[in-house]
């Protein structure tokens, strides 16, 4: 596809989320009927590697056929390069980029932090490995090395190839520091209608793991996203605290949202050892309350 640029990446995009078998194998045959699935929606397109699709647990084997099935899907797509280690990150980068997706996301080698030189250097040698395809730095709040406003416009500058940031967002102050990078900020789905006041330009979402067409259809609604937070509070957030990871929490959502059609069922909730799964039962008692409070992201023709 044609690389993406800070001014034409925007939208709602959807992650590839990982059916795993009893023995923690990926479901291949599963995982491609999901991406067809995908693809007939409305999302902006799709990526694959980020914290839901458990990047840091795939061997180079599984993150080449992943790249290998999305690349071959009909939509737009980015890939995620995504790895605790510069080294084995650097390696992905490179691979990533003979498919030519829209954009390759990279994040700050994180078992310990980098300092600003090490940041900078990071991201050019990865810029150089990318061979021309544009890079988006994610940068989630768990990050060891987090980017601030100032440090992000400086990046920006010394590293044309760098056209975007996933990140948590902030108050107006902070959008407004960072909207001077010129680079295109994604924020989370289900803050994306207030944060895009604020100048947010899109979302790697998790409302479109609970609602692909809606994410897109309501992504500025702001009495949605009030809605999506009381049903967030009543039943993401008490599985947050009991410690299940954003992987987890992420599937949970597709699950309730229960969106698949077609021949394969769903991702499932089971994510790979050693982190926990949410449970059926779990998702049964938060399907009814996801379609009383948001009906509209569930009607009958989708």
């Amino acid at each position: 596809m044609r690389p993406l640029t800070a001014d034409s990446l925007r939208g709602v995009w959807a992650t590839l989320l990982l059916p795993l078998n009893p023995d923690d194998s990926i479901d291949f045959s599963r995982l491609e009927a999901q991406a067809e699935t995908l693809t007939r929606t409305t999302v902006d397109g799709l990526y694959a590697h980020g914290t839901a699709g458990e990047f840091q647990t795939l061997t180079e084997a599984e993150f080449d056929r992943i790249n290998e099935l999305l690349a071959g899907a009909d939509k737009p797509f980015q890939l995620g390069a995504s790895h605790p280690s510069a080294q084995v990150q650097l390696g992905r980068v490179r691979r990533a980029a003979r498919l030519s997706p829209g954009a390759i996301q990279v994040i700050v080698p994180d078992w310990l932090p980098l300092n600003a030189y090490e940041v900078l250097d990071f991201l050019r040698r990865t810029a150089d490995a990318a061979d021309g395809v544009p890079l988006v730095l994610y940068n989630p709040p768990h990050a060891k090395t987090t980017i601030g406003p100032r440090q992000l416009g400086e990046l920006a500058e010394a590293v044309p190839s760098l056209i975007g940031l996933k990140t948590a967002g902030g108050d107006k102050a902070w959008f407004d520091e960072a909207l001077q990078s010129g680079l295109s900020i994604f924020v989370p789905g289900h803050f994306l209608a207030s944060m895009s006041s604020l100048g947010a330009h899109g979302s790697y979402s998790n409302v479109a793991a609970l609602s692909p067409n809606g994410a897109v259809k309501y992504a500025t609604d702001l009495d949605v996203e009030r809605r999506i937070g009381e049903f967030f509070a009543a039943h993401v957030a008490p599985l947050q605290k009991a410690g299940l990871s954003n992987p987890a929490l992420d599937k949970f959502l597709a699950a309730v949202g229960d969106w698949a059609v077609g021949d394969w069922d769903d991702a499932g909730t089971r994510v790979r050892w050693p982190m926990q799964s949410a449970t059926a039962e779990q998702v049964a008692a938060a399907r009814p309350d996801a379609r009383r409070l948001l009906p509209e992201l569930f009607p009958d023709s989708w």
